[in-house]
């Protein structure tokens, strides 16, 4: 089982020039939860989860990951414990990332070997491991132009996975696939789940939501406007801007 990964959000507030796309958010997530972040397009669900990560400065509040604390502002003292935070918190995008020039087990290896100091061969066979365990131990010598957009999203998570993450944050990444595929990246979502890692997926899958999530986030216009089971946010919103968003979402 996974160490414990809990995360806090403390008055978040995140401004691009005179917009401001998050407004003091506040959000605890406990260890091992699974929480879906869902909203309109624009809400600062993207944003938020580049905050969590360190990839984004914030222009006020603080982010607690595990024992490290990131606060407002780009010095080098924050860009120093984003570092330590990337460690234990791993992002997938929805356009994968892949290095185009590295097979899916290139892909796979390729952090491990530079960031963590693993020998060729320790790092092929955590590779392998991890390749198999997404079902794609067949396609290892493939590289990202001969996958499908399943298979390279799948490469993405085993990559993800290949640092040994306490936590993942998942931007949307079955959004360009099609409903065979989503189910396939979701499937080895769901495994993960059962591991014990803290998930933070911003999705537009309901379903997926309503049945793996321990929680759901109702982000718009920068604020957090509800927070609750799957069963009790889907089904019953109390803001009335909830409720038409989940309106158009769930027919």
């Amino acid at each position: 089982m996974i160490e414990p990964l809990p995360i806090a959000v403390d008055h978040l507030t995140k401004r691009f020039g005179t917009r401001t796309v998050l407004d003091r958010v506040s959000l605890a997530i406990a260890p091992r939860q699974t929480v879906a972040l869902v909203g309109p397009s624009g809400s600062g669900k993207s944003t938020l989860l580049r905050c969590l990560n360190g990839l984004c400065a914030f222009d006020a509040g603080q982010i607690r990951v595990g024992p490290h604390v990131l606060h407002a502002g780009d010095g080098r003292a924050r860009r120093a414990e984003a570092r330590r935070v990337r460690s234990m918190l791993g992002m997938i995008f929805q356009d994968f990332q892949l290095f185009g020039h590295l097979t899916a087990l290139g892909n796979v290896i390729e952090a491990p070997r530079r960031v963590l100091g693993l020998t060729k061969d320790e790092a092929k066979r955590r590779g392998t491991e991890l390749l198999d365990r997404v079902g794609l131990a067949d396609r290892a010598a493939a590289y990202p132009a001969e996958l499908s957009g399943g298979q390279k999203q799948r490469v993405a998570i085993a990559r993800a996975m290949a640092m040994s993450p306490r936590g993942l944050l998942c931007d949307e990444i079955t959004s360009a696939l099609d409903p065979e595929l989503k189910g396939e990246v979701l499937a080895v979502l769901e495994d993960l789940k059962r591991d014990g890692l803290t998930l933070v997926l911003v999705t537009h899958e309901m379903a997926f939501a309503r049945r793996s999530a321990d929680r759901v986030v109702v982000l718009a216009d920068g604020a957090i406007l509800e927070d609750g089971p799957p069963s009790v946010v889907l089904d019953h919103p109390q803001t009335t801007r909830a409720q038409r968003f989940l309106s158009r979402v769930m027919t």
